[in-house]
């Protein structure tokens, strides 16, 4: 069984924000299969769903305590499904990845993301499996918080499902070939070139 938790932000004022992007895939994996994450449990909304290329079920969760307390609702949801922590995916924003950029990690440090320094807290350590959807740097003058919580521009809107339905695909490679295999695959990928000028970080 693998467990698979978008990081985000509960409520409609978040829903476009750059910080919802795990909500966004998390969101699409259930679509994918008639699926809908909006079942209560333990501080999260979940869906417990079979993926066509996954021989185990794939529980799906979005922790609904804002970002810097997503922890205990993934520790909660992992000992009540008994997954092994290796067996998390955290699909999350990260803007040290250009954006379009999609990565996959095992361990590693928070980076002053406040939701993966809650889950490391709770969980005992990074030893999950980290989905790395890239939203870029904020331009000169932005402060990191604002421009996570601030929504995506218009052009990256237009780019935006494809970008979700490839984070997505990463997950199920990674639920279906393991970390390293999925590693290997996905992350010899070439980068894409990180966006420029003014609207780079501005909000539409």
């Amino acid at each position: 069984m693998h467990l698979v938790i978008g990081l985000g932000n509960p409520g409609r004022r978040y829903e476009r924000t750059r910080h919802n992007a795990g909500f966004l895939v998390v969101d699409r994996l259930a679509e994918r299969v008639g699926g809908r994450v909006e079942r209560k449990q333990l501080g999260a909304l979940v869906d417990s769903v079979r993926v066509p290329e996954v021989d185990d079920q794939v529980v799906l969760a979005k922790p609904q305590g804002f970002m810097n307390l997503s922890g205990q609702p993934a520790a909660s949801l992992r000992g009540y499904y008994k997954v092994r922590t290796e067996d998390i995916v955290v699909v999350h924003d990260d803007v040290d990845l250009p954006f379009g950029d999609v990565r996959v990690k095992k361990g590693g440090g928070h980076g002053g993301h406040n939701g993966l320094r809650d889950l490391q807290e709770k969980l005992g350590g990074g030893g999950f499996v980290r989905v790395r959807f890239g939203v870029g740097r904020p331009p000169p003058g932005w402060d990191t918080a604002d421009y996570v919580l601030a929504n995506f521009t218009s052009d990256e809107e237009a780019r935006l499902p494809e970008l979700v339905d490839e984070a997505a695909d990463t997950v199920v490679l990674v639920a279906r070939l393991g970390v390293d295999r999925a590693m290997n695959q996905v992350n010899a990928r070439p980068r894409p070139a990180p966006a420029t000028g003014p609207q780079a970080g501005k909000a539409s």
